[in-house]
């Protein structure tokens, strides 16, 4: 779950930046100038030690907006203007999903144990004398120090003050990764490796230095839109989540962008929820123990990479954006497709999928529609909007829910795990075991659901607000 803070911001900003210059044609001729407009001379420098710094931070943050990865950057001399120019040219799209923004990654602590000025410099000396690595000595005023050669981050001394006086401060993204899939290299940058990542996203917004990044396929888009070629938009449930507007309108919005068409993933959830129904009555008739969900991008490359004993009890069902894709693809043979969702998860699916070719964030068309001054307005010809169950794949619940409404006299015994971390991981382990206090497992990456997806324009709560609201006035 996302909360507002300033990296957000200063991301946002930048993306609408650069769709307002590609509007206006002047993307290649102005970008260079961005650091400096958004961190001018004699300006104070937000969280950096001075403006030159935050405007290299500015600068390499761009990179990831327009579609290269950092590692792709040849050297420091090279302008924005070039990367923009092959932005523009580019007919491929990248495979890298996520990149860290080096310069902007070196202020975490690489040891997580500090004593801070409470600590009393008492006649106990617990920390000392329970410490298994004599990593703790004292200074001349008597508090105790760690000496971090030594420390190998056990905790035991944090446990044995009374003070309190010893904090753990955690590395934020690290600490936020289910699956130990970020790590610091010898320089204090961090590195995401692609064989144990799942693509939760949790690592995006637990940074405070914004230094995590997706490569965005933004100007793949744009470029194939001012092209002349046919996009279809395939709009993900959630996305009711995320605008105090109607279905209709969001769709308009979204086709004015260049679209042919805006069409509801919940349709395709439809078809999912018929066919992952009928997978369960027939694995259940067989006498397998229970079965899980196959929607979430994110708990299908946690089974394939960290938890292959869970892979006989996932659904052999597609995801409901596959069988959209389907539906976009019989009416519009020759178009492009773009998927518009919430998550990181989806751009891996997006990737292996040989039908559909872009994919855009709910945080990557709301600065499209600021970008390109796309205001929200009711459609001129209401189209005939997805059926219920379907839309409620966006929360948690909201799959069990559509197949208990379809096969109402199945039996279903639903478990709900809605949020990928370390604890709920160990408990889907334990399900493999003979565990399982039910037959049906509906598994999410995001807590609450699609709606909190890491790459949302608002927070959690304010989305199921604006979800509840959009699903009652349907």
């Amino acid at each position: 779950m996302a909360f507002v803070n300033n990296t957000m911001i200063v991301r946002r900003d930048l993306m609408s930046k650069l769709i307002s210059l590609f509007k206006e044609d002047k993307l290649v001729l102005e970008i260079d100038r961005i650091p400096i407009t958004m961190s001018p001379k004699n300006a104070q420098a937000r969280g950096r030690c001075c403006i030159h710094k935050e405007r290299a931070v500015l600068k390499y943050k761009m990179l990831p907006i327009l579609g290269f990865s950092i590692d792709e950057e040849e050297d420091e001399l090279t302008p924005l203007s070039v990367y923009a120019q092959r932005a523009l040219e580019r007919t491929e799209t990248k495979k890298t999903i996520l990149t860290v923004v080096d310069e902007a990654c070196t202020a975490c602590v690489k040891t997580n144990y500090v004593v801070t000025n409470l600590c009393k410099g008492c006649v106990a000396r617990s920390c000392y004398m329970n410490c298994p690595k004599d990593a703790i000595t004292f200074m001349e005023n008597g508090q105790a120090h760690i000496n971090h050669a030594k420390c190998i981050n056990c905790g035991i001394c944090k446990e044995a003050c009374m003070y309190h006086s010893i904090v753990y401060i955690p590395v934020p993204c690290e600490e936020a990764c289910p699956v130990k899939a970020i790590q610091k290299d010898e320089n204090g940058i961090e590195h995401i490796d692609e064989d144990k990542c799942i693509y939760c996203g949790k690592c995006i917004n637990a940074c405070p230095f914004g230094s995590v990044y997706e490569v965005s396929q933004l100007f793949d888009i744009l470029s194939a839109i001012k092209r002349g070629e046919q996009l279809v938009a395939i709009m993900a449930p959630s996305i009711m989540s995320q605008f105090n507007n109607t279905i209709g309108e969001i769709a308009h919005a979204v086709e004015k962008i260049g679209f042919v068409e805006a069409i509801e993933v919940a349709f395709g959830a439809m078809e999912t929820t018929r066919r992952e129904g009928a997978e369960l009555q027939e694995k259940l008739e067989e006498g397998q123990q229970f079965m899980t969900t196959s929607c979430c991008p994110s708990y299908i490359e946690l089974v394939n990479k960290h938890l292959p004993e869970m892979k006989p009890f996932v659904s052999h069902t597609k995801s409901p954006m596959y069988y959209t894709i389907e539906m976009a693809k019989e009416k519009y043979p020759e178009a492009k497709v773009v998927f518009v969702g919430p998550c990181v998860g989806k751009r891996k699916e997006v990737m292996d999928h040989p039908d559909i070719d872009y994919i855009l964030t709910f945080e990557e068309i709301d600065t499209l529609f600021t970008g390109l001054s796309i205001e929200m307005e009711k459609p001129a010809i209401e189209k005939a909007t997805a059926p219920m169950p379907g839309r409620g794949f966006a929360r948690a619940g909201g799959v069990i829910a559509a197949v208990q409404h379809m096969y109402p006299d199945l039996g279903i015994q639903p478990i709900q795990v809605a949020n990928l971390n370390k604890k709920n991981i160990g408990l889907l382990r334990a399900y493999t075991k003979g565990k399982a206090p039910g037959n049906f497992v509906e598994v999410m990456a995001c807590e609450g659901g699609c709606i909190s997806g890491p790459c949302g324009k608002i927070d959690y709560s304010a989305a199921q607000k604006l979800f509840r609201k959009a699903m009652n006035e349907a």
